[in-house]
């Protein structure tokens, strides 16, 4: 799965709003080139809610673990909540977990920075992994639109 095949098949997704931030945009330098994914029928950020997938191109502060400043490296970054990850990695994901190899291409793996609230990570998606990422990335879509509606009707 190339990069380009993936963000197709993000922004199919009904009422999706990608932030991809781009060199002399407003947005945080770091943040340039990246995407960030959100559910908003109104096509506005949504103020009290993190997107629910993103894709990043290279490494952060903090966060250097994947080798993304490689060249054609990225990482796929899905929000799965904590029961879909202790099912999907088996383990708490507010645990340490397990040493990681975290640089393995097309393998799932805790996200290195938001184990424990429940975000899992694939580096380049390929023969392994992108079904999953794309089974993934429809349900954190959908559990997206279900907060929207939750918050909407309860008006929070």
């Amino acid at each position: 799965m190339t990069l380009h095949e993936l963000l197709d098949t993000i922004r199919a997704f009904d009422d999706v709003l990608e932030l991809a931030p781009r060199e002399g945009s407003a947005l945080p330098e770091i943040s340039w080139g990246d995407h960030f994914f959100y559910y908003a029928p109104d096509g506005q950020v949504p103020q009290r809610e993190q997107p629910y997938a993103t894709v990043v191109t290279k490494n952060y502060p903090g966060d250097t673990s994947c080798d993304l400043d490689a060249p054609g490296r990225w990482r796929l970054n899905i929000r799965v909540g904590r029961e879909a990850f202790a099912g999907l990695l088996g383990e708490d994901p507010r645990s340490e977990g397990a040493p990681r190899d975290y640089t393995v291409s097309d393998t799932l793996l805790p996200h290195p920075v938001y184990r424990a609230h429940g975000w899992v990570a694939v580096v380049n998606p390929g023969d392994r992994t992108g079904e999953l990422a794309v089974r993934l990335l429809r349900e954190a879509h959908g559990d997206a639109v279900r907060r929207a509606r939750r918050r909407r009707n309860t008006g929070a």
